[in-house]
């Protein structure tokens, strides 16, 4: 361990970013003596660890391209104002955490500044996904990347990025999702003639809680005609508790609101099955051991760039286990009669849910870590460090 003091810059996004680099800085604190200073910008999790944000992180929580297109002037300015702050820092290491139409052009400028500066982007970009040439563009300002998913690295190799190490994902070793995984297994499935479980969990944007609310609202009145006992479960975050309850206020079967995590990991331990908004939850689902389908509607301008996915799956534990664990169903394939059958056989004791229950365990499997992700992370930091003057890991 070294004692000399370590400035790292650090840029995270989005609160899923913030969480991992505060789990990153934490490890890195145990593996070295030094005292360590903090600059960049992140949320609470960062600043619990020492980091004073240069601006309120949620400014950069947006998603889809109108959205983007009207917040771009502000973007770009806080695009500036982090690169400058942490060129007038000079640190030791810069660390960038998802959220790449933000971060990866703060590290553009900041390399141009400061060429000799390691930079580690923890949270691979999808460039599996789409625009595969993002990978060897990276190779300018990214020395190492970390990885959350086990197939990124062989892609990024195949694609000729950077280097690239699967540190592990947050959500293997998240004590909530363990204990829900653990209470799933002991409870099982009740009887071919008691109540379903249906969990609803229509995203945290507004824009795509209002599209997937009118589906499921359908979905779920035509599973409660075609069986007599069913209950719905619709966990939320705070900030889009009113909405929620006004969009359900009127529905024929209520669905009970929950508000908070705890009671989010509670819904997930009492679910048969669930729909869900494509994204991260879907993979929390598969790893809780959920049933679930994925569904998504993309913003009517995104429809004009789906034929440049290169994907064969926007669901994460699909592309882990490489094959169709869970089925997806997007915009006009999204109707409310598949749905609510798909719902009936998740919820029973079925070929397709016992299949998809098996195809999660592969997933577990494939996403396990010999030690926790933040720990491996900030070990490949430092290494990153000793070893930039010699060249690439």
């Amino acid at each position: 361990m070294s004692s000399a003091p370590l400035k790292l810059a650090v840029v995270a996004g989005e609160v899923s970013g913030d969480l991992l680099g505060g789990d990153l800085v934490a490890a890195l604190k145990r593996r070295h003596d030094g005292p360590i200073e903090l600059v960049g910008v992140g949320g609470e999790a960062l600043e619990a660890q020492g980091l004073r944000s240069l601006f309120d992180y949620s400014e950069l929580s947006i998603m889809g391209f109108i959205q983007v297109i009207k917040r771009l002037p502000k973007l770009l300015a806080r695009i500036r104002q982090t690169a400058d702050a942490i060129i007038a820092a000079k640190p030791d290491v810069l660390l960038i955490i998802d959220s790449p139409d933000f971060t990866h052009r703060v590290a553009k400028r900041v390399r141009k500044a400061l060429p000799n500066l390691p930079i580690v982007n923890y949270v691979c970009p999808s460039v599996w996904a789409w625009k595969e040439y993002r990978a060897q563009q990276m190779l300018a300002y990214v020395d190492h990347v970390l990885a959350v998913l086990p197939f990124e690295p062989a892609a990024m190799e195949r694609l000729g990025g950077p280097a690239t190490t699967y540190v592990g994902h947050r959500l293997t070793v998240d004590v909530n999702l363990v204990e829900t995984r653990r209470q799933r297994a002991l409870r099982g499935l009740a009887g071919p003639d008691a109540q379903k479980t249906i969990l609803l969990l229509p995203g945290s944007r507004a824009s795509e809680i209002k599209q997937l609310l009118l589906v499921f609202e359908r979905a779920t009145e035509e599973l409660s005609r075609r069986n007599d006992n069913v209950r719905l479960l619709l966990p939320t975050v705070p900030r889009q508790e009113a909405l929620v309850r006004s969009l359900t206020a009127n529905w024929q079967v209520k669905p009970h609101i929950f508000v908070g995590q705890d009671a989010k990991w509670s819904a997930f331990a009492q679910a048969d099955a669930a729909m869900a908004a494509s994204g991260t939850v879907i993979l929390e689902l598969g790893l809780a051991g959920v049933p679930v389908v994925s569904t998504y509607k993309t913003e009517w301008l995104a429809k004009f760039v789906l034929s440049r996915i290169k994907i064969w799956t926007a669901a994460l534990p699909n592309l882990i286990a490489d094959y169709a664990v869970l089925p997806e169903l997007i915009n006009d394939v999204l109707r409310p009669g598949i749905l609510a059958r798909y719902m009936e056989r998740l919820s029973s004791e079925t070929p397709e849910r016992a299949a998809m229950l098996a195809g999660y365990d592969l997933v577990w499997e494939r996403m396990q870590t010999e030690e926790p992700p933040g720990d491996k992370a900030a070990q490949i930091v430092l290494d990153v460090l000793s070893h930039k003057k010699t060249g690439h890991l």
